[in-house]
Order: structure tokens, then C-alpha cells, then sequence
């Protein structure tokens, strides 16, 4: 019987803003869900989400920001994982997001922003639907090449 690995999520607030409630109900939500999620805690410098997305090898970074330094946070996180040959990774962006700066975020690479007020179960729905629900368990020594 194939058991299927569970989808990693990384959940990060950027930057200096010190508000974790709406990103702490994420992260246990996604847990929930059936998620695998790592939570950076706060005050977390763009290259330090991005070293933490690689090192545990997640398939999404979510990122919580409340501050509005939403756009030069994320072009810095963006630009980190391009970098580092880890562009594959879906990043999506939770937070007080002001609607003229949606389209400039998804022109970065971010896949979906999520206002205040989202529901777990749309977030985790969405991610989901984009990652296809879990990829396929390894067998013990195999590799997936990542």
C-alpha cells in the first residue's frame, strides 16, 4: 500500500512585526489539516526563511506579514531562493495585504495571497489543490532527487 509523504509547509514572519496570533492559527490548522509544518517563530531575516525552506526540504513557505514591508520582504525571500536554486518552491503570503499590492506580489512568484480573514480550511484546501494532495512515500534508501 503506497502511504503518501505529507505536504511540508514552512510558516515565516519576516521581518520586525511582532504580531504571531494569525500565523500561529495557520500553522495548527495545517497541522490539522494533516500538514507537516515547521513555525520559524518571529523576527526572521529573508535569508534565514530561506535556509530554513531548504534545510527541511518544505514544498511551501508561507509567509505572515502584518508590518506592510509585505513587498520588500518578499522580492528579498524571492530573490533568496533563486539564489539557491530552490525557486520551486510555492510560496504564498498571508497578512494585511492592500489589493494594489496582490498583483505585484503574485509578479514576484508568490502563487496566492491570502487576506485577513481567510479560512484554514480555503488555505489549506488551495494548497492542496496546487500541490496535488501529497506526493508518494519513498521506500526506505530510496531518493526523489531533490
Amino acid at each position: 500500500m503506497g502511504q503518501e509523504r505529507k505536504i511540508r509547509v514552512l510558516i515565516a514572519k519576516p521581518g520586525l512585526d511582532g504580531h504571531s496570533r494569525g500565523a500561529k492559527v495557520v500553522a495548527y490548522g495545517l497541522r490539522d489539516a494533516g500538514f507537516e509544518v515547521i513555525y520559524t517563530g518571529l523576527h526572521q531575516q529573508p535569508s534565514q526563511i530561506v535556509n530554513a525552506a531548504i534545510q527541511e526540504d518544505v514544498d511551501v513557505i508561507g509567509l505572515s506579514i502584518l508590518s506592510g514591508a509585505h513587498l520588500n520582504l518578499t522580492r528579498r525571500i524571492m530573490q533568496g531562493l533563486k539564489e539557491k536554486g530552490a525557486e520551486e518552491k510555492m510560496v504564498i503570503v498571508g497578512g494585511i495585504i492592500p489589493a494594489a499590492d496582490i498583483l505585484k506580489l503574485k509578479e514576484m512568484g508568490v502563487v496566492e495571497v491570502f487576506t485577513s480573514g481567510t479560512s484554514v480550511k480555503h488555505i489549506s484546501q488551495f494548497i492542496k489543490d496546487k500541490i496535488g494532495g501529497g506526493a508518494p512515500a519513498l521506500a526506505k534508501g530510496e531518493s526523489d532527487g531533490r
